[in-house]
């Protein structure tokens, strides 16, 4: 059941309806009965993984919580966080380090068998251990009270806008909204509509369509037309990022609907003049937790330099392998983590003196900076969509040595997926660089009624119109 197919809008209409005329605590009663039945339409065989996860967080809390004695406090917190951790590397990753290992002995001359599990990767593994995981943690570093009541901790873990693709929230940010009354405005409402608006547009006009241009290419097999290869590479990039994003926005959107306010994932990432400005702006609840979870206790920058490279780089090849048990995602972490410290590295040296500040204020400057940064991260895109490292040395074979038209891309083949690509994404450039001027998403309510007529009549037209059916899966389903 995606949020873009008909069984759950059917789904969401039916509990909202009786949502709204509820209390506070049947509210979170049919929230949660929401939860399991939203769950089960994946997989019900996967919700004792699921129960074990909360349970365990739950029960580890409240030990943490009420213990004097910070040794047991430590084991407590140790104990959550490693069977969560297990959990994950288990059903996730052992087919994948068991098949690593297996390859390197073969290239030593050795032969070692290794067991393979043959199972489907049970859905939103990592968003929803990783939640487990910042639970205790916060709960030792008193930042929030353990939960007492274990159906309100129970929601707050299976809250389904959030359950299979996150953003990944906080304990501290959202079970105070659960335990609250939760008050619908006027205002809510029609901000949660334009956010479900602007999500579904995001995911069935621009990502399922941009799918098309993008699939044919990383489906097939070497040699690569250059031209095409940075095309579609191209199209990679808004399409990832409208189909995630409009995750996230849907997930605000039926948030704001029942009185929740949920995390921001991503503001505006194309248009960041820098690489650390990038992923200040992208998945931001993956990469604030890594932050907080990892980074900082590891010593952040308040050690030596070399110490404070590695912590930096380990984030970025944790942010890359948590994508998928696949060498390209390792591969993508260590290309950002690299590019990372050399820019860190680069700004610790600079002198900020007054002609640098002014250069920052140059607008010409600051959109060079901007298509730079789209580079940069359009290769590391490259890297991430490809199946295999192969593949990856093949793409950029393409785009280095055959960079021309071919009988196989002609120039007409070019032209038609240009103007395709730019149909699908000129409207989201324009819109969302709207609200990067403002810093807001929900600017447009800044607009008299007429032009928000326009771009909501646009929206649905084109929703409407040339949106792609079936109800496709969102790409973060798998991760």
């Amino acid at each position: 059941m995606t949020f873009n197919s008909i069984t759950f809008v059917i789904f969401f209409a039916v509990v909202y309806s009786f949502y709204l005329f509820w209390d506070r605590r049947w509210q979170n009663r049919l929230l949660l009965l929401a939860n399991i039945i939203f769950y089960s339409f994946w997989d019900w065989r996967f919700l004792s993984l699921l129960i074990f996860s909360k349970v365990m967080s739950y029960w580890c809390g409240l030990q943490i919580g009420r213990s004097p004695d910070d040794r047991k406090r430590k084991a407590m917190l140790w104990l959550c966080v490693l069977a969560n951790l297990l959990l994950l590397i288990f059903f996730k990753y052992f087919n994948f380090f068991s098949e690593s290992a297996a390859a390197l002995f073969s290239k030593c001359g050795l032969s070692l068998s290794v067991p393979h599990l043959n199972m489907i990767l049970p859905l939103g593994i990592s968003f929803y251990t990783f939640q487990s995981m910042a639970y205790p943690i916060d709960v030792y570093r008193k930042k929030i009270a353990p939960v007492t009541n274990f159906f309100e901790f129970a929601l707050f873990m299976t809250f389904f806008p959030l359950l299979v693709a996150g953003p990944i929230e906080r304990a501290p940010h959202l079970i105070p909204q659960i335990r609250c009354r939760r008050v619908i405005t006027l205002e809510g409402v029609e901000e949660g509509c334009f956010l479900l608006l602007w999500g579904y547009f995001l995911k069935v006009f621009a990502a399922d369509n941009l799918a098309k241009i993008v699939n044919p290419l990383f489906d097939s097999s070497a040699p690569y037309n250059g031209i095409q290869v940075l095309l579609a590479t191209y199209a990679f990039c808004f399409q990832i990022y409208c189909d995630f994003s409009g995750y996230s926005h849907i997930a605000r959107g039926l948030g704001k609907l029942m009185g929740f306010d949920l995390m921001i994932n991503f503001q505006w990432p194309f248009f960041a003049s820098n690489l650390r400005d990038f992923w200040r702006r992208w998945h931001i609840s993956l990469m604030s937790w890594l932050k907080d979870y990892v980074y900082i206790p590891l010593g952040g920058n308040r050690v030596p330099t070399w110490r404070w490279a590695f912590n930096l780089f380990l984030v970025f090849l944790l942010s890359g392998l948590w994508h998928g048990a696949r060498w390209n995602f390792v591969l993508f972490g260590i290309y950002h983590g690299t590019l990372m410290v050399l820019y860190a590295l680069r700004q610790r040296r600079r002198e900020q003196s007054v002609s640098s500040i002014e250069r920052e204020k140059n607008t010409m400057i600051f959109w060079l900076k901007v298509l730079a940064t789209f580079q940069i991260v359009a290769c590391g895109f490259l890297i991430f969509r490809a199946q295999t490292l192969a593949q990856i040395a093949g793409l950029f074979q393409g785009l280095i040595w055959n960079f021309h038209f071919t009988n196989d891309f002609p120039l007409f083949q070019f032209l038609k997926m240009a103007t395709s690509f730019f149909g699908l994404t000129w409207f989201i450039i324009f819109l969302e660089y709207w609200q990067f001027k403002n810093k807001e998403l929900l600017a447009i309510f800044r607009w008299n009624w007429i032009p928000q007529g326009v771009v909501y009549y646009l929206l649905v037209f084109f929703l409407l119109t040339f949106g792609a059916g079936g109800g496709n899966e969102f790409i973060y389903f798998q991760f």
